[in-house]
């Protein structure tokens, strides 16, 4: 039986594991600390407990940091990753630098269920939910990783659909004894799974992003097949009665294809949709993937869209494409090679 992982402990279940190991209670906040403060790689590394009690811990314990198995560099300085999961399969997640900013763009799931038609983690299929310790491992080991200045859950998956881990992993990024992040600087998207997405805004602050693609709940229906379950009408309702004034920000992601949702028809209706709601629209461009039979459009449709809905009083922006080039992009992502792994291995086989 493998050593159980400290990474993704709350500070409670740390204390815990102290009692369970006769360490002493204020041991807890120092294993926090080298975790979550330090980020240390290894048991052996927490100098200030005592080497009784490291060793104790090491017997049964490890952090469960595991470093990327793949890199990929991208012409425009972005960075795709591949970590390995706890179940043996892969994920993958991007490093976007951008002058004094560092997002990462985090996976929650190897695939997704969703079946977006559009993209090709959709395609992909499901392969399983990531823990909050894989989740957290992304942050944990990417390179550059006291960088970072933001945290986007836009990667494989959707993070409403594994929502206890993305809850557990948040709560640790903006918990005191953990990173201690303010939630402003970490933003979760869904296509919009409405009970998920109810329990999300009563449990966490940080900001939240619907992927809409398309304001016509038929014509969504086409792309997006979860639409069948999850209607963004009745979405729409629950985000109306939020007060979105304060700290947390709502965005709507709004990828642009081809004749599909391009025209002032769409524009009128994502305004009528939109504007009672204190938000914005990202406008994403449509990266191409194989044996699909969608498009992008033309820059200027993009700065055309994006000036009709921010003149019309809903704030509008296009988000800059970042390593398109080698399938970092939005919609990109996917698994390479999942379950074929060997055993990655920590600092040394003690911790």
């Amino acid at each position: 039986m493998g050593k159980k992982k400290l990474l993704g402990k709350t500070l409670d279940e740390l204390k815990t594991i102290c009692t369970e190991e006769g360490l002493p209670g204020y041991a807890a906040k120092q294993i926090a600390e080298w975790i979550y403060g330090k980020r240390v790689k290894c048991i052996e590394e927490m100098t200030n407990l005592s080497l009784k009690s490291r060793t104790v811990l090491a017997e049964r314990y490890t952090i469960g940091c595991v470093p990327p198995c793949d890199v990929q560099q991208s012409i425009d300085g972005t960075a795709k990753y591949l970590f390995p999961t706890e179940n043996g399969q892969e994920v993958e997640c991007v490093f976007i630098p951008d002058g004094d900013r560092a997002t990462l763009c985090v996976s929650s799931q190897v695939g997704c269920r969703m079946g977006c038609r559009f993209c090709m983690t959709g395609r992909q299929g499901f392969g399983g939910n990531l823990s909050a310790t894989d989740i957290l491992n992304q942050v944990y080991s990417v390179p550059n990783s006291e960088l970072l200045t933001n945290i986007v859950f836009m990667g494989q998956g959707e993070p409403m659909d594994n929502l206890d881990a993305v809850l557990r992993a948040t709560s640790l990024l903006t918990a005191p004894e953990g990173w201690a992040w303010s939630p402003k600087r970490i933003t979760v998207s869904t296509v919009g799974v409405r009970q998920s997405v109810e329990r999300f805004l009563l449990e966490s602050n940080c900001h939240l992003a619907i992927s809409l693609h398309n304001p016509f709940p038929d014509e969504r229906l086409k792309m997006m097949p979860s639409e069948k379950t999850y209607g963004i009408t009745q979405l729409l309702t629950l985000l109306r009665q939020q007060d979105w004034s304060h700290q947390r920000r709502l965005s709507f992601e709004y990828i642009v294809f081809d004749g599909l949702n391009d025209t002032e028809r769409h524009a009128r209706e994502l305004v009528r949709l939109l504007s009672p709601l204190e938000c914005r629209i990202n406008l994403i461009r449509f990266h191409e993937i194989p044996d699909t039979p969608y498009h992008g459009v033309s820059e200027e449709k993009m700065v055309w869209l994006r000036d009709y809905l921010t003149h019309h009083g809903v704030t509008t922006t296009i988000r800059a494409s970042r390593g398109q080039d080698i399938y970092a992009a939005c919609g990109l992502l996917h698994s390479v090679s999942a379950g074929k792994l060997g055993t990655h291995e920590e600092c040394n086989a003690t911790s």
